[in-house]
């Protein structure tokens, strides 16, 4: 997504220019970013949004730099962000899977238990993995 977002937005500039010949999807997609959505080129490479083009991207942004954060790092992070997560499914069964294996137990046995906070903590402040279980952010729930 991020070098086919970085092809397709040097293409652009050089046709704006005119050093290249403006096509009907570069229009379309110069057409996208004036309306601020995003462009079906990049969109049908990415995660399912409805968020306008602005929104898009910061969200983008944040979910770029949760993973490269924790390939940095090398270790699975003290917080993870759901929302970052394309199938989000699969964190909370590899959370089972975890808890499964640790404690032998059979992961049909297994459900979830959760403690809602009424504040969001502060990810960055948070300096360890709690014994049990994981930390979340971004779970919204309806009141």
């Amino acid at each position: 997504l991020l070098a086919t977002m970085r092809a397709s937005l040097a293409e652009l500039i050089k046709a704006v220019k005119g050093v290249v010949v403006m096509s009907a999807s570069l229009e379309a997609m110069l057409s996208s970013i004036h309306n601020s959505v995003v462009p079906e080129l990049w969109a049908n490479m990415a995660y399912p949004s409805l968020k306008p083009l602005s929104s898009w991207v910061r969200d983008l942004h944040a979910r770029v730099a949760f993973f490269k954060a924790w390939t940095d790092r090398g270790a699975a992070p003290f917080v993870f962000m759901l929302p970052a997560f394309f199938f989000p499914q699969g964190l909370v069964t590899a959370m089972l899977q975890n808890h499964a294996r640790a404690y032998s137990i059979a992961i049909d046995a297994l459900s979830f238990k959760f403690n809602v906070r009424s504040e969001a903590p502060d990810s960055s402040a948070v300096t360890e993995a709690p014994t049990d279980g994981v930390l979340i952010e971004g779970l919204w729930l309806p009141a």
